[in-house]
Protein backbone atom coordinates (compact mmCIF):
# COMPACT_ATOMS: atom_id res chain seq x y z
CA UNK A 1 0.00 0.00 0.00
CA UNK A 2 0.95 4.01 -0.65
CA UNK A 3 1.95 6.22 2.39
CA UNK A 4 3.80 9.59 2.86
CA UNK A 5 7.05 9.15 5.10
CA UNK A 6 8.97 11.87 6.60
CA UNK A 7 12.51 10.60 5.99
CA UNK A 8 14.01 13.89 7.92
CA UNK A 9 13.43 16.36 10.31
CA UNK A 10 12.19 19.10 8.90
CA UNK A 11 11.95 17.17 5.14
CA UNK A 12 9.16 16.66 2.14
CA UNK A 13 7.39 13.29 2.67
CA UNK A 14 8.03 10.67 0.71
CA UNK A 15 5.07 8.64 -1.18
CA UNK A 16 6.18 5.11 -1.02
CA UNK A 17 4.95 1.43 -0.70
CA UNK A 18 5.03 0.36 2.53
CA UNK A 19 3.54 -3.08 4.12
CA UNK A 20 0.08 -3.86 4.60
CA UNK A 21 -1.11 -3.84 8.37
CA UNK A 22 -1.79 -6.93 9.73
CA UNK A 23 -4.58 -6.34 12.31
CA UNK A 24 -3.74 -8.04 15.77
CA UNK A 25 -6.12 -8.68 19.23
CA UNK A 26 -7.24 -5.54 20.04
CA UNK A 27 -6.87 -3.83 16.98
CA UNK A 28 -9.25 -2.50 14.28
CA UNK A 29 -8.36 -3.02 10.29
CA UNK A 30 -9.54 0.38 8.52
CA UNK A 31 -9.22 1.52 5.15
CA UNK A 32 -8.41 4.99 5.17
CA UNK A 33 -10.02 7.36 2.77
CA UNK A 34 -9.39 10.95 4.09
CA UNK A 35 -6.36 12.04 6.03
CA UNK A 36 -6.16 15.52 7.40
CA UNK A 37 -3.08 17.67 6.78
CA UNK A 38 -2.91 20.14 9.80
CA UNK A 39 -0.44 22.70 11.30
CA UNK A 40 0.55 20.01 14.23
CA UNK A 41 1.42 17.77 11.90
CA UNK A 42 3.78 20.00 9.95
CA UNK A 43 4.95 21.18 14.22
CA UNK A 44 5.92 17.56 14.73
CA UNK A 45 7.08 16.74 11.30
CA UNK A 46 10.10 20.12 11.80
CA UNK A 47 11.41 17.92 15.01
CA UNK A 48 11.07 20.45 16.99
CA UNK A 49 7.75 19.21 18.95
CA UNK A 50 7.74 17.90 22.17
CA UNK A 51 7.18 14.23 21.18
CA UNK A 52 9.45 13.08 18.18
CA UNK A 53 8.37 9.51 16.79
CA UNK A 54 11.02 7.43 15.42
CA UNK A 55 12.49 7.61 11.78
CA UNK A 56 10.72 7.26 9.44
CA UNK A 57 7.29 7.73 9.81
CA UNK A 58 3.89 8.54 8.60
CA UNK A 59 2.25 11.46 9.41
CA UNK A 60 -1.39 12.58 10.47
CA UNK A 61 -3.12 12.74 13.60
CA UNK A 62 -6.66 12.82 12.07
CA UNK A 63 -8.53 11.17 9.39
CA UNK A 64 -11.35 9.37 8.51
CA UNK A 65 -12.33 5.86 7.01
CA UNK A 66 -14.26 2.81 6.62
CA UNK A 67 -14.21 -0.86 8.98
CA UNK A 68 -11.97 -3.55 7.20
CA UNK A 69 -12.12 -6.28 10.12
CA UNK A 70 -12.94 -5.51 13.37
CA UNK A 71 -14.07 -7.50 17.29
CA UNK A 72 -15.87 -4.56 18.18
CA UNK A 73 -16.97 -2.35 15.22
CA UNK A 74 -19.10 -3.74 12.21
CA UNK A 75 -17.28 -3.85 8.72
CA UNK A 76 -18.64 -1.09 7.31
CA UNK A 77 -18.77 1.38 9.66
CA UNK A 78 -17.56 4.93 9.44
CA UNK A 79 -15.09 5.92 11.90
CA UNK A 80 -12.59 8.84 12.51
CA UNK A 81 -9.23 8.15 14.43
CA UNK A 82 -9.14 10.32 17.85
CA UNK A 83 -6.58 10.45 21.19
CA UNK A 84 -3.89 8.49 21.13
CA UNK A 85 -0.54 7.95 19.96
CA UNK A 86 -0.87 7.98 16.04
CA UNK A 87 0.89 10.32 14.03
CA UNK A 88 2.66 11.07 17.29
CA UNK A 89 4.69 8.26 18.60
CA UNK A 90 3.67 5.87 15.56
CA UNK A 91 2.61 6.10 12.40
CA UNK A 92 -0.54 8.27 11.66
CA UNK A 93 -3.37 8.72 8.94
CA UNK A 94 -1.04 9.58 5.64
CA UNK A 95 -1.36 5.90 4.31
CA UNK A 96 -3.79 3.75 2.52
CA UNK A 97 -4.77 1.25 5.32
CA UNK A 98 -3.97 0.93 9.17
CA UNK A 99 -4.42 -1.72 11.78
CA UNK A 100 -4.79 0.62 15.16
CA UNK A 101 -6.24 -0.08 18.89
CA UNK A 102 -9.71 -0.10 18.95
CA UNK A 103 -9.75 2.63 21.49
CA UNK A 104 -8.32 4.88 19.10
CA UNK A 105 -11.37 5.13 16.68
CA UNK A 106 -14.52 7.09 17.13
CA UNK A 107 -17.94 5.56 15.08
CA UNK A 108 -20.02 8.24 13.50
CA UNK A 109 -23.78 7.68 14.08
CA UNK A 110 -23.91 10.15 11.87
CA UNK A 111 -22.41 9.21 7.90
CA UNK A 112 -20.57 11.95 6.15
CA UNK A 113 -18.45 12.68 2.89
CA UNK A 114 -14.92 11.08 4.13
CA UNK A 115 -13.04 14.61 3.69
CA UNK A 116 -16.09 16.62 6.19
CA UNK A 117 -15.80 13.53 8.21
CA UNK A 118 -11.56 13.90 8.37
CA UNK A 119 -11.88 17.46 9.60
CA UNK A 120 -14.96 18.43 11.10
CA UNK A 121 -13.94 16.99 15.06
CA UNK A 122 -10.94 19.52 15.99
CA UNK A 123 -12.46 22.97 14.80
CA UNK A 124 -15.96 22.60 15.57
CA UNK A 125 -15.20 21.02 19.19
CA UNK A 126 -12.36 23.70 19.59
CA UNK A 127 -14.26 26.67 18.33
CA UNK A 128 -17.78 25.98 20.30
CA UNK A 129 -15.31 25.47 23.42
CA UNK A 130 -13.56 28.64 22.52
CA UNK A 131 -17.03 30.22 22.18
CA UNK A 132 -18.88 28.93 25.41
CA UNK A 133 -16.73 26.72 27.74
CA UNK A 134 -14.00 29.40 28.26
CA UNK A 135 -15.12 32.62 26.43
CA UNK A 136 -18.79 32.57 27.97
CA UNK A 137 -20.54 33.99 25.14
CA UNK A 138 -24.19 34.68 25.25
CA UNK A 139 -26.80 36.01 23.09
CA UNK A 140 -26.35 39.78 22.58
CA UNK A 141 -22.75 40.08 23.55
CA UNK A 142 -20.33 41.38 20.90
CA UNK A 143 -17.67 38.57 19.71
CA UNK A 144 -14.59 39.28 17.26
CA UNK A 145 -13.28 36.25 15.44
CA UNK A 146 -9.72 36.21 13.51
CA UNK A 147 -8.64 34.51 10.69
CA UNK A 148 -12.17 34.05 10.51
CA UNK A 149 -12.25 31.80 6.61
CA UNK A 150 -9.68 29.51 8.67
CA UNK A 151 -11.08 25.96 9.86
CA UNK A 152 -11.73 27.02 13.23
CA UNK A 153 -12.76 30.41 12.82
CA UNK A 154 -15.55 29.95 9.97
CA UNK A 155 -17.35 27.75 12.72
CA UNK A 156 -16.98 29.98 15.84
CA UNK A 157 -18.57 32.60 13.35
CA UNK A 158 -21.43 30.03 12.37
CA UNK A 159 -22.02 28.99 16.06
CA UNK A 160 -21.96 32.81 17.43
CA UNK A 161 -24.41 34.10 15.07
CA UNK A 162 -26.58 31.14 15.71
CA UNK A 163 -26.52 32.10 19.75
CA UNK A 164 -27.27 35.37 19.06
CA UNK A 165 -23.88 36.90 19.19
CA UNK A 166 -22.60 39.97 17.24
CA UNK A 167 -20.32 38.98 15.35
CA UNK A 168 -17.24 40.59 13.84
CA UNK A 169 -15.43 38.64 11.25
CA UNK A 170 -11.47 39.56 10.97
CA UNK A 171 -9.07 37.96 7.88
CA UNK A 172 -6.13 38.92 7.15
CA UNK A 173 -6.52 40.62 3.46
CA UNK A 174 -9.72 42.51 1.73
CA UNK A 175 -9.53 39.22 -0.59
CA UNK A 176 -10.96 36.82 1.93
CA UNK A 177 -14.03 38.63 2.62
CA UNK A 178 -15.63 36.87 0.13
CA UNK A 179 -15.43 34.06 1.90
CA UNK A 180 -17.10 34.92 5.06
CA UNK A 181 -20.83 34.18 5.55
CA UNK A 182 -23.43 36.18 4.92
CA UNK A 183 -24.66 38.51 8.01
CA UNK A 184 -21.75 38.81 9.42
CA UNK A 185 -19.70 42.22 9.58
CA UNK A 186 -16.01 41.81 7.80
CA UNK A 187 -12.65 43.29 8.49
CA UNK A 188 -9.75 43.00 7.06
CA UNK A 189 -6.37 43.64 8.04
CA UNK A 190 -5.01 45.69 5.50
CA UNK A 191 -8.03 47.96 5.95
CA UNK A 192 -6.03 50.14 8.65
CA UNK A 193 -8.44 52.62 9.61
CA UNK A 194 -11.06 49.56 10.24
CA UNK A 195 -8.20 47.87 12.02
CA UNK A 196 -8.08 51.58 14.37
CA UNK A 197 -11.59 51.98 14.66
CA UNK A 198 -11.93 48.82 16.45
CA UNK A 199 -8.55 49.83 18.92
CA UNK A 200 -10.85 52.89 19.77
CA UNK A 201 -14.12 51.61 20.04
CA UNK A 202 -12.68 48.38 21.76
CA UNK A 203 -16.40 46.76 21.18
CA UNK A 204 -16.10 42.92 21.84
CA UNK A 205 -16.57 40.76 24.99
CA UNK A 206 -15.17 38.23 23.75
CA UNK A 207 -11.87 38.03 21.50
CA UNK A 208 -11.57 34.38 19.97
CA UNK A 209 -8.17 34.39 18.03
CA UNK A 210 -6.78 31.82 16.12
CA UNK A 211 -3.42 33.15 14.89
CA UNK A 212 -1.81 34.12 17.29
CA UNK A 213 1.74 35.69 16.78
CA UNK A 214 3.14 39.53 18.17
CA UNK A 215 0.38 41.02 16.55
CA UNK A 216 -1.87 39.34 19.54
CA UNK A 217 -0.82 42.06 22.31
CA UNK A 218 -2.67 44.98 19.84
CA UNK A 219 -5.50 42.74 19.08
CA UNK A 220 -6.49 42.41 23.03
CA UNK A 221 -6.86 46.14 22.63
CA UNK A 222 -10.23 45.36 21.10
CA UNK A 223 -11.88 44.01 23.85
CA UNK A 224 -13.76 46.28 26.60
CA UNK A 225 -12.77 45.90 30.05
CA UNK A 226 -13.52 43.06 31.52
CA UNK A 227 -13.85 40.93 28.49
CA UNK A 228 -11.37 37.67 27.45
CA UNK A 229 -9.49 36.41 24.70
CA UNK A 230 -9.72 32.82 24.39
CA UNK A 231 -6.21 31.73 22.08
CA UNK A 232 -6.44 28.89 20.36
CA UNK A 233 -3.99 28.97 17.23
CA UNK A 234 -0.07 30.31 16.42
CA UNK A 235 -0.13 30.09 12.32
CA UNK A 236 1.11 34.19 12.99
CA UNK A 237 3.97 33.17 14.69
CA UNK A 238 4.24 31.17 18.46
CA UNK A 239 5.84 34.18 20.07
CA UNK A 240 3.89 36.80 22.26
CA UNK A 241 4.98 39.84 23.92
CA UNK A 242 2.63 42.06 26.04
CA UNK A 243 3.63 45.22 27.89
CA UNK A 244 2.29 44.23 31.14
CA UNK A 245 0.93 47.68 32.60
CA UNK A 246 -1.03 47.93 29.51
CA UNK A 247 -2.43 44.51 29.70
CA UNK A 248 -3.34 45.10 33.56
CA UNK A 249 -4.61 48.18 33.18
CA UNK A 250 -6.91 46.80 30.13
CA UNK A 251 -8.31 43.92 32.58
CA UNK A 252 -8.55 41.77 29.68
CA UNK A 253 -8.37 37.73 30.79
CA UNK A 254 -6.08 35.93 27.89
CA UNK A 255 -7.18 32.47 28.16
CA UNK A 256 -5.80 29.23 26.47
CA UNK A 257 -7.92 27.11 24.74
CA UNK A 258 -6.50 23.40 25.23
CA UNK A 259 -8.63 20.58 24.07
CA UNK A 260 -6.17 17.50 25.02
CA UNK A 261 -7.53 18.38 28.41
CA UNK A 262 -11.43 18.32 27.34
CA UNK A 263 -11.79 15.06 25.39
CA UNK A 264 -14.55 13.78 27.16
CA UNK A 265 -15.79 17.44 26.25
CA UNK A 266 -14.98 17.47 22.99
CA UNK A 267 -16.77 13.88 22.17
CA UNK A 268 -20.02 14.89 23.99
CA UNK A 269 -20.26 18.23 21.87
CA UNK A 270 -19.43 16.36 18.55
CA UNK A 271 -22.04 14.10 19.15
CA UNK A 272 -24.47 17.15 19.96
CA UNK A 273 -23.65 18.59 16.75
CA UNK A 274 -22.77 16.00 14.31
CA UNK A 275 -26.59 16.39 13.12
CA UNK A 276 -25.91 19.98 12.29
CA UNK A 277 -22.72 19.29 10.23
CA UNK A 278 -24.72 16.28 8.00
CA UNK A 279 -27.67 18.61 7.41
CA UNK A 280 -25.15 21.35 5.99
CA UNK A 281 -26.19 23.65 9.02
CA UNK A 282 -23.11 24.27 10.16
CA UNK A 283 -20.41 24.56 7.43
CA UNK A 284 -16.59 23.56 7.34
CA UNK A 285 -14.52 24.80 3.90
CA UNK A 286 -12.04 21.87 2.66
CA UNK A 287 -9.58 21.42 0.21
CA UNK A 288 -8.73 18.09 -1.18
CA UNK A 289 -5.25 16.87 -3.01
CA UNK A 290 -4.68 13.40 -4.07
CA UNK A 291 -1.58 11.91 -2.31
CA UNK A 292 0.84 12.48 -4.79
CA UNK A 293 -0.10 16.51 -4.32
CA UNK A 294 0.50 16.15 -0.69
CA UNK A 295 3.72 18.47 -0.75
CA UNK A 296 1.59 21.03 -2.64
CA UNK A 297 -0.68 20.95 -0.04
CA UNK A 298 1.69 21.49 2.81
CA UNK A 299 3.19 24.45 0.73
CA UNK A 300 -0.22 25.74 0.38
CA UNK A 301 -0.90 25.05 4.54
CA UNK A 302 2.11 26.85 5.50
CA UNK A 303 1.61 29.71 3.51
CA UNK A 304 -1.80 30.09 4.92
CA UNK A 305 -3.19 29.98 1.43
CA UNK A 306 -5.86 26.98 2.41
CA UNK A 307 -9.51 28.15 2.67
CA UNK A 308 -10.37 25.78 5.29
CA UNK A 309 -8.96 22.44 5.87
CA UNK A 310 -6.47 20.71 3.67
CA UNK A 311 -7.41 16.91 3.36
CA UNK A 312 -5.70 13.99 1.21
CA UNK A 313 -8.48 12.01 -0.52
CA UNK A 314 -7.60 8.14 -1.05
Amino acid sequence: MRAARIHDWGGVPVIEEIDEPVRASGETLVRIEAATVSHLDLTIASGLFTVNPPLPYVPGVEGSGTVVESAVFEPGTQIIFREGCLGFTQDGTWRECASVPDELLVPLTTTLDPAIASTFFVPLTTAYVALFDIGRLRAGQSVIVTGASGAIGTLAVQLAQAAGAEVVAVVSRASRLDLLPPGVRGIALDDENAVLELAAARPADLLVDTVGGKGLGDRLKWVRSGGRAACLGYTAGTALTIDLPSWLFSNVAVLPVNLLNREDRAHAIAEELLPRIAAGELSIPVEEFALDEIAEGITRLASGAIKGRAVVRF
